[in-house]
């Protein structure tokens, strides 16, 4: 039997614990969890989000590894402020406005600690798709206290700095180098952000000169000292400087060497932008990250064709490869999170972490950029080609392991002395394995028996 995943509503508060007795899988090793307030680029889809927690832990297993049971899919039902599907009769969920406040997160407070009673403290829970006013303080909240992270916040983070370091073996510079503009200020501009300070501090920068190079533009302009409305995330990027509203005159007064689009305005980096970039860049590095394809802040095309080939391009969604009149084609590469969750959760759950440090996913980050070859870097791409995306994931995991029993952080003894050869007793797969018959057992012209190898 199949099952889509589990709905656990306001209403069932102080019932969760039997919700979960209910469901038929006892060894859950990673689950992933959203409200549906903030599902990619569409917004508040409510309980239709749920294909969000199934669609990751998919990839769980199809690019981590991990065995589909145990893998628990949840949508966290408070309602919806979304008013189409409030009137819509075949709308599945709770029919009213969003609750807020102590209820939410007395809901929040009692699913945590009924998923580590059930599961064990070593059950991975990862948060999917939610609002910025939750997705933060939840982080906080709760990322010392069970083996949690946010992949919007993280895993998006760790993407687009893998991209970055990869771009910088193009640029022959150090990250500590770059002045960088964000096209947004939500969750994953927060979380790139403070990665990429991470990585200028590892090179030796102070932390207070890394953040001076990180500038942030939303919906009401240019983040500066002094702004009404700035949310504590946002005031640690206000500098001072000038009110400025447009985006085209941000990148014209701030030359910068990298625009990162994270807010899901499609057509955000305007034909005057991108050739704005490429006339103070002789590389300029324009990553239009925002997805689905509909909502991205420009395509790989314009890119390479206003920059004269000299851009250099990541997306949040897949662009065909373009070919420029001279020749010259290239394959853009798609700065996807599927390079990083499954291999987060395969690592973690291996060694049995209890926890997962920030500077994980700067390791994380690292370790995908190193595998980008010259070839990959000649022919646009900023990340190693999606088919050998389970051996990424695969070397992820294993870094995982290296770091966790070298910080003293895994719970899993004894050690494992051939760490990748453990991760890899672990993986899941589908492909069939012959084995000999002995001929007393069976006719000699008996089929061939196969298993499948778990």
């Amino acid at each position: 039997m199949q099952y889509l995943g589990l709905f656990i509503t306001i209403h069932d508060r102080s019932h969760i614990s039997t919700l979960l007795q209910s469901w038929p899988e006892k060894d859950i090793r990673a689950v992933v969890v959203t409200d549906g307030e903030r599902i990619l680029g569409l917004g508040d889809l409510g309980c239709y989000g749920m294909g969000i927690p199934v669609g990751k832990l998919a990839l769980y297993t199809a690019c981590g590894g991990m065995l589909p049971q145990q893998c628990l899919p949840v949508m966290l039902d408070v309602g919806t402020d979304n008013e189409e599907l409030l009137k819509d009769p075949l709308y599945i969920g709770l029919r009213h406005k969003r609750i807020r406040g102590p209820a939410y997160d007395e809901l929040l407070e009692e699913f945590m600690k009924a998923i580590t009673d059930r599961y064990g403290v070593n059950c991975l829970i990862q948060f999917e798709d939610f609002a910025n006013i939750n997705a933060f303080p939840l982080l906080s909240k709760y990322r010392n206290k069970y083996l949690t992270f946010n992949d919007d916040i993280q895993g998006t983070a760790a993407m687009a700095v893998a991209g970055l370091l990869a771009a910088l073996r193009i640029t022959k510079s150090k990250m500590s180098n770059h002045t960088i503009v964000f096209q947004g200020a939500g969750e994953a501009a927060m979380g790139i952000a403070e990665l990429i300070i991470m990585a200028m501090e590892k090179e030796g920068l102070p932390r207070e000169q890394c953040i001076k190079k990180i500038w942030m533009v939303d919906s009401k302009g240019l983040i500066v000292k002094g702004r009404d409305h700035l949310t504590h995330e946002k005031e640690r990027f206000a500098h001072e400087h000038a009110q400025m509203k447009k985006l085209e005159d941000v990148v014209k007064e701030l030359k910068p060497t990298a625009i990162i689009g994270v807010a899901a305005i499609a057509g955000a980096f305007t034909e005057e932008i991108i050739k704005e970039m490429a006339s103070f860049n002789k590389r300029p590095i324009i990553f239009a990250l925002s997805n689905p394809t509909s909502k991205a802040e420009c395509t790989a095309e314009q890119c390479y064709t206003l920059t004269e080939g000299r851009g250099i391009f990541a997306s949040g969604s897949p662009f065909d490869p373009v070919t420029l009149p001279d020749g010259r084609k290239f394959y853009p590469g798609q700065g996807n999170n599927a390079y990083v969750f499954p291999g987060v959760g395969l690592g973690v759950t291996a060694c049995a972490m209890r926890h997962i440090p920030e500077n994980i996913f700067l390791v994380m980050a690292e370790t995908i950029a190193e595998l980008v070859t010259e070839k990959n870097l000649a022919e646009g791409r900023l990340y190693p080609p999606l088919n050998s995306i389970r051996e990424v994931s695969i070397k992820l995991a294993v870094k995982i392991v290296e770091y966790a029993y070298k910080s003293k952080m895994a719970t899993l003894h004894p050690e494992p002395h051939d760490k990748e050869a453990f991760v890899r007793s672990l993986i899941y797969s589908t492909d069939y394995e012959e084995f000999a018959v002995d001929s007393y057992s069976w006719p000699e012209n008996a089929m061939t028996v196969q298993t499948c190898k778990l």
